[in-house]
């Protein structure tokens, strides 16, 4: 198996059901990744590691999904030069709208790409960091046009 390109952190292990559809479009496209939990408030020494190590071990995009809260995305923004996209979760009282405004208001300087609440950001998220990567991968940018292509006609 190839080295992953994509993390994908979540804050909860109750959250890795909500990222099975990043898993499944990335699998798709035939990318590699890692899905860890790491918590930006229950575990914050694990998670400032993760991220500082993510470029040097050949990460190219981070993936970080969390409720409530959610600090995950901005807190590995903020120690990282990576593409980070955030993914809110809606498993909250308020039913995304929280992690979804935490997600969505970063300072100037450490910017997250933050995609919708649940499912659909969740498949977002994926086809982003497909995106990205595919700037610098002409095969990759082939079978994303194409699935494009297919999205279209259905």
């Amino acid at each position: 198996m190839s080295k992953p390109k994509i993390l994908i952190l979540t804050g909860s292990k109750n959250d890795e059901e909500s990222l099975r559809p990043t898993c499944e479009i990335l699998d798709q496209f035939g990318i590699a990744y890692d899905l860890i939990v790491s918590s930006a408030h229950r575990n914050p020494d694990r998670t400032r590691k993760l991220a500082k190590e993510a470029e040097p071990r050949g990460i190219k995009v981070i993936i970080a999904a969390a409720g409530m809260a959610a600090h995950l995305a901005g807190v590995i923004a903020s120690l990282t030069t990576l593409p980070v996209i955030g993914v809110p979760l809606g498993n909250s009282y308020f039913k995304g709208i929280d992690s979804f405004l935490a997600t969505l208001q970063m300072p100037t300087g450490t910017p997250v790409a933050t995609v919708a609440v649940g499912s659909h950001g969740a498949k977002n998220a994926a086809l982003l960091a497909v995106q990205i990567l595919a700037l610098s991968d002409g095969n990759l940018k082939k079978r994303l046009k194409r699935f494009k292509e297919t999205l279209a006609k259905k």
